[in-house]
């Protein structure tokens, strides 16, 4: 092809690649939705869910891995716009409340009841369900990211990684009858960290220029 001809071709594509939150707006609700389906359709939700919402320890063992997602979420987004700034010291929050809860789950309980309650009875399915389950929405957070201009790659994915660890983990949660802050606390951090590793891995190599 000739410069004349490929400039004319170049003046011709008018229609822009779509941003990165439109793109994650196509794909996350799908990709979450299809695990909630997948997930909640084998293990099925908790009988007493409503119920046990009442308490204020187990509405956060709900609301605090929601947060972290949308709050990485958003964080990661911004992260794709290089004249944005991202604040990492935000997921500060949730790092305080976490320990928080599992402070308080030293506190209510007693020293001899610790190694039970840390441990529980769903330690080593919990872990590998929600990394499991956040692979989806991982995949779809960075495809979405790379739409945009990631200058720290490996931040952008451990956001990513974080976002859909934190969303699959809210997800889980519907199921999981553990509310024991210091089961919940070790095993659900554990898994989104792993996630979060996995993320900034992945985040290298797939949102390089």
């Amino acid at each position: 092809m000739k410069t004349d001809e490929l400039i004319r071709t170049l003046a011709a594509d008018t229609l822009p690649d779509p941003s990165p939150e439109r793109w994650l707006a196509r794909a996350l609700p799908a990709a979450l939705g299809l695990v909630a389906l997948v997930l909640l359709s084998a293990v099925g939700i908790r009988a007493d869910l409503g119920e046990a919402l009442r308490a204020p320890v187990t509405a956060l063992k709900n609301m605090v891995p929601l947060g972290l997602g949308g709050c990485a979420l958003w964080l990661a987004l911004r992260s794709a716009r290089p004249a944005q700034a991202v604040r990492l010291a935000w997921l500060a929050l949730f790092a305080v409340g976490a320990t928080a809860l599992f402070a308080w789950g030293l506190v209510s309980s007693p020293m001899a009841g610790w190694g039970r309650g840390l441990i529980g009875h769903t330690a080593a399915f919990c872990v590998p369900v929600i990394c499991l389950s956040s692979v989806l929405p991982l995949g779809a957070t960075l495809l979405a990211l790379r739409n945009g201009a990631c200058l720290a790659p490996l931040r952008s994915g451990f956001l990513a990684g974080l976002a859909s660890g934190g969303l699959a983990t809210a997800i889980y949660a519907l199921h999981c009858t553990e509310d024991n802050p210091l089961f919940f606390v070790t095993w659900y951090g554990l898994a989104i960290l792993l996630m979060a590793g996995v993320g900034a891995l992945c985040g290298r190599w797939v949102l390089r220029w």
